[in-house]
């Protein structure tokens, strides 16, 4: 077999200059929410994921390096990272809202109706999850050049360098995926803060206060009225009175 017919080694690029701000930090808390945990996983499991491919690529395992690195290993990572997200977000919404019902005496009941559930966090994981498009689209490319990777040799190393340039573009999509998810949580926060500030501004009915009050003095007048001698009290108050007094 000539040079030309050898198969390329499989080189996995180094990732890390692509995942840009995953990897070094964007200074920012969303929301107020400290994201940098959610970040720093995902940056470990694309490093990991490529570990994983080059250890496999020594032992001439190609199909199985570049599934490694491939598609789903991206596509998993990044929506883990959506989902801790997501959790994270909720678990805030809820305790702030708490806070604040708690804090204008909202009725229990009421309180447990507007909390978000199950609807509210998969809406909100549609939102976040909407960053990855341009992710997603550079997976499909990445894993529509993985096989021609694969079996790339000296008479087809293009084949090799176009997959090797789509991993690349991967790390820089995934970068700015997670930049705009942290876009997105800064606005979901601003959707939710809106409502808590509803919920602070909430007051008890003053209509039901006024009759609740209206008659309570109706009832302790009248009852000072027959006690006074003004009023001939009726009969079931006077057998009451009768059975209390020795």
């Amino acid at each position: 077999m000539s040079g030309t017919d050898t198969l390329l080694p499989l080189r996995i690029p180094e990732l890390g200059p692509y995942l840009g701000r995953i990897v070094s930090g964007t200074g920012r808390t969303p929301g107020g929410l400290h994201l940098d945990g959610i970040r720093l996983r995902l940056a470990t499991r694309i490093f990991e994921s490529a570990g994983e491919a080059r250890r496999l690529a020594s032992r001439e395992n190609r199909t199985a390096a570049v599934q490694a690195i491939g598609r789903d290993a991206w596509l998993a990572a990044w929506e883990e990272a959506v989902g801790s997200t997501v959790a994270l977000l909720m678990e805030r919404v809820r305790a702030q809202l708490d806070a604040e019902a708690r804090a204008v005496g909202l009725p229990k009941r009421r309180r447990r109706r507007m909390l978000p559930g199950n609807e509210e966090a998969r809406a909100a994981g549609a939102r976040l999850g909407s960053s990855g498009t341009g992710l997603v689209q550079a997976l499909n490319q990445l894993e529509h050049l993985a096989g021609p990777a694969v079996a790339a040799t000296g008479l087809d190393s293009g084949a090799m360098a176009a997959w090797q340039r789509a991993l690349r573009l991967a790390g820089r999509r995934l970068e700015a995926a997670w930049l705009a998810l942290e876009d997105e949580v800064t606005r979901e926060a601003a959707r939710w803060q809106q409502e808590a500030n509803l919920v602070a501004a909430w007051r008890r009915p003053v209509f039901g206060v006024l009759v609740a009050g209206a008659a309570g003095t109706a009832v302790a007048l009248w009852l000072g009225l027959i006690f006074g001698g003004y009023l001939a009290p009726p009969e079931w108050l006077a057998a009451l009175w009768r059975e209390m007094t020795p």
